[in-house]
């Protein structure tokens, strides 16, 4: 490519709004891993989150193993994603929505997708391919399982209903080395409301325990995939708790003995007001007497300090035992070592 080529293809992304060499896309090294670096049965289901930002799809629950990858990576990189057959004979890839007000400025106009990749033979997984979707329903409101039908090997899989290609998918001829490759698409769905990237084998005659690995996932403007560029850790995670994050903290009164009722604060405001989970046995530490008192009940939202994810929301957790009533109580992200429970609160706002 001519340097009057690249200059061309830089003015005319900042004339649409874009930047060539700015990437969409977040966590495209996959180094953020707030909801665990393994994701196995139970947790590997189609259309289930795994590393953040990254949505797992596939023909089926439970078809392939999802994992933070730290060695077998592209050179001078520290992690990528290892997508290990479990089942065989199923379809599967990964993808990433990106919020409209992260990709507005590239509706209308020409993207790239690039990323490098890697399977582990090439004997089966011999055809994997990338799309750049255009969803034009409600804004940030995708459907959550966007595919309709996988359909045969080598036929890409129909899209639901306001889910479009936005280019033709092509099988990329992948190798057992690590490689740089990259799609592009002129996105002119009209009424686009938001850009998803889908990376997936298409195959059908997998094996159990072939892998696909993926690293340096980018989608920027222009006609010519860019080196991908490095942000920060504290970055990526910051960009990642605006969908999904564990609180810092959260404290409140005792409104009886099994109910708390505390202000939850969050890392950073998130896209919107996200729904409340836990994993472990919840622990509050008394704030006058230091117990530790435990929950295996559910947390349920009463009542949003503010509907656009303010960091700061009511929250209801029942369920406790032998509280206090009328007495404080903390809920720190880190309990003592002598707390039981794994004591996570999570907060989720994905797309």
């Amino acid at each position: 490519m001519t340097q009057a080529r690249d200059l061309a293809d830089l003015a005319g992304a900042a004339t649409g709004g874009g930047l060539t060499g700015a990437n969409a896309l977040i966590n495209g090294q996959f180094a953020v891993a707030q909801r665990g670096t393994s994701f196995t049965s139970g947790s590997n289901n189609d259309t289930d989150y795994t590393l953040d930002r990254w949505k797992l799809f596939s023909d089926g629950n439970d078809v392939v193993d999802v994992t933070q990858e730290t060695s077998t990576v592209p050179t001078n990189r520290q992690y990528a994603i290892a997508l290990d057959v479990e089942t065989a004979n199923k379809k599967f890839g990964i993808v990433q929505i990106i919020e409209q007000k992260n990709c507005v400025n590239l509706i209308g106009e020409t993207v790239t997708l690039s990323f490098q990749a890697k399977v582990s033979a090439t004997t089966n997984l011999d055809n994997v391919k990338a799309a750049i979707i255009a969803w034009d329903g409600t804004a940030d409101e995708p459907t959550d399982d966007m595919i309709s039908a996988w359909g045969a090997e080598g036929t890409d899989p129909t899209l639901a209903t306001n889910f479009t290609y936005e280019n033709t998918p092509a099988n990329l001829n992948l190798t057992t080395s690590y490689a740089t490759y990259s799609v592009t698409a002129s996105v002119d769905t009209a009424s686009a409301k938001n850009i998803i990237v889908f990376i997936w084998s298409d195959v059908t005659t997998t094996s159990a325990g072939e892998f696909l690995y993926l690293s340096d996932v980018k989608l920027e403007a222009g006609q010519t995939a860019t080196p991908y560029q490095h942000i920060s850790f504290a970055d990526e995670l910051f960009a990642c708790q605006r969908y999904f994050a564990y609180p810092l903290d959260a404290s409140g009164v005792a409104s009886q003995t099994t109910v708390i009722q505390p202000i939850v604060r969050f890392p950073r405001e998130m896209i919107s007001p996200p729904a409340f989970g836990f994993t472990g046995v919840l622990q509050f530490t008394d704030g006058y007497t230091a117990d530790h008192e435990q929950s295996s009940g559910n947390i349920t939202v009463i009542t949003a300090q503010a509907t656009d994810g303010h960091p700061a929301q009511f929250c209801s957790l029942a369920n406790f035992s032998s509280l206090t009533a009328g007495r404080f109580y903390m809920y720190p992200r880190r309990v003592p070592s002598t707390a039981a429970g794994t004591n996570k609160i999570t907060m989720d706002a994905e797309l």
